[in-house]
């Protein structure tokens, strides 16, 4: 970008002179009639947009001021009126030029003061799929990769029948499910946690993520949301206590400078250990010939965990290692070290794929076919989620709306250290990272990104760029 906005002007109010749009336009369309339009651009007040990979929907909070005379001499509440899924479309641009553009639904509406001339309103807004989500239950049946079943779920009309894109990894290994009358994004979240990507190791890779962000909707596996040679960091910050000059004291490997940097490392171990983060147990009985089988997934910090499922030698790291645990208190007899157990009966012979006509009987073929495989998946998954926040880092930014959830980001700060004559970049928590939650926030005084970071190792790995 020629004239690109760095520092503390970059976190100033967006404006035309700026380089941005700031507000460019908020129109909320009435229920009743859908030719009466509202404007509410010049009387918002502050604009909140927020994206998670822990979340199934985006949604922004806007508050503004409603006065008499808005529409039909009266107000925007009481003129339009405004009672709930009316159509807001949203306009919003950085210091950078960077565009928020997005169709949104009133969720809840708020009032927060009143007196005779005015109101403040805050409109708390959400995606169409989310409300859609509330009116969909699904019963039918699903035959074959869970990738394909996402994709099915947001495509058919049916279902959520959305128009975004979708970026969706492709999983690896059949699994045959019915809804049985759940929701859409209960079940997508469900099937998550044993999906396992294709080329990954089954057994060791399980566990994905979906989300929204502005443009699409997202189906990925942590190993790819990880791996720093697919997802590599879209952009580097590096936090100091230097004085800012117009962005002046920014070294050139970093795109802008942190305002704000907070490392969250008090890792709760006890709970980290209750969730079966490192070391599970799943218990499993076969009804068809009445087989019990006990397997123990471990992330490899145990002797003779070597090579065994959800080992650390098979996942792809954002940082060096995975937490070193103190060995006293591991447990060396086979079998026996674990932290969760999981119990489970497994699904031999159910839901075949292929018909039970003709001369191939495909069904009675398959009659003895593990559906689930929880074995290798169900812990393994579990487990792997718990690992992804080892780490959390919370940054502030100046506005960046290029900035997505899923996204990764590169992020330096200095050692702590008696001699500060240089500085040392902290090689234990600094790195990749991945943005678990963005919210972008933009008021008359401020256009702000906070970043909630996160990855599932310690050690700093060398910087790529994307």
């Amino acid at each position: 970008m020629a004239n690109k906005v760095i520092g503390a002007k970059a976190a100033g109010p967006a404006t035309k002179e700026g380089g941005g749009g700031g507000i460019e336009s908020i129109e909320i369309t009435s229920n009743e009639d859908t030719s009466k339009k509202v404007s509410i651009t010049n009387a918002t007040a502050a604009v909140l947009y927020y994206e998670s990979i822990l979340q199934d929907s985006v949604r922004a909070t806007i508050t503004f001021t409603d006065t008499g005379g808005v529409i039909d001499d009266q107000t925007a509440m009481v003129g339009l009126p405004i009672v709930g899924q009316e159509n807001v479309l949203v306009k919003i641009r950085d210091n950078n030029d960077n565009e928020l553009k997005m169709t949104l639904y009133v969720n809840k509406v708020t009032p927060i003061a009143e007196d005779t001339r005015k109101s403040i309103v805050q409109l708390d807004l959400s995606s169409r799929e989310f409300l859609m989500n509330e009116k969909v239950r699904i019963n039918t049946r699903f035959n074959g990769k869970i990738s394909e079943h996402v994709k099915k779920i947001l495509e058919d009309p049916m279902y959520l029948g959305t128009e975004k894109e979708h970026d969706i990894e492709e999983t690896q290994h059949e699994q045959n499910y019915i809804g049985n009358n759940k929701k859409p994004f209960y079940i997508i979240n469900w099937l998550s946690r044993g999906a396992v990507p294709q080329g990954g190791s089954l057994g060791n890779t399980a566990g994905y993520f979906f989300w929204e962000t502005v443009d699409k909707f997202h189906f990925k596996s942590i190993d790819s949301l990880m791996d720093t040679t697919t997802n590599k960091p879209k952009k580097s910050y590096l936090y100091n206590e230097t004085p800012d000059k117009d962005g002046a004291s920014i070294p050139p490997e970093y795109d802008d400078k942190a305002l704000d940097y907070n490392v969250n490392n008090a890792v709760n171990i006890q709970k980290k250990l209750q969730m079966g983060a490192y070391s599970t147990r799943i218990i499993m009985f076969d009804p068809y010939n009445c087989r019990y089988e006990v397997v123990t997934p471990n992330a490899g910090n145990t002797p003779g965990a070597s090579g065994g499922k959800g080992n650390e030698k098979d996942l792809k790291l954002a940082g060096k290692n995975l937490p070193v645990l103190n060995k006293e208190f591991n447990k060396t007899e086979p079998g026996k070290e674990f932290s969760r157990t999981t119990y489970c009966i497994l699904d031999n012979g159910a839901l075949p794929s292929g018909t039970g006509e003709g001369e191939t009987q495909e069904q009675i073929e398959k009659s003895k076919k593990e559906n689930y495989q929880p074995g290798v998946v169900l812990n393994q998954g579990i487990q792997r989620m718990n690992q992804l926040f080892a780490l959390e880092t919370t940054i502030t930014i100046p506005g960046d709306f290029s900035l997505h959830a899923g996204d990764a980001v590169y992020v330096d700060a200095p050692e702590l250290r008696e001699d500060q004559k240089g500085m040392d970049v902290n090689k234990q928590t600094g790195g990749n990272y991945i943005i678990s939650d963005v919210c972008h926030y933009m008021s008359t005084k401020h256009t702000l990104t906070k970043l909630n970071l996160v990855r599932d190792s310690f050690g700093r790995k060398p910087k790529e760029r994307g």
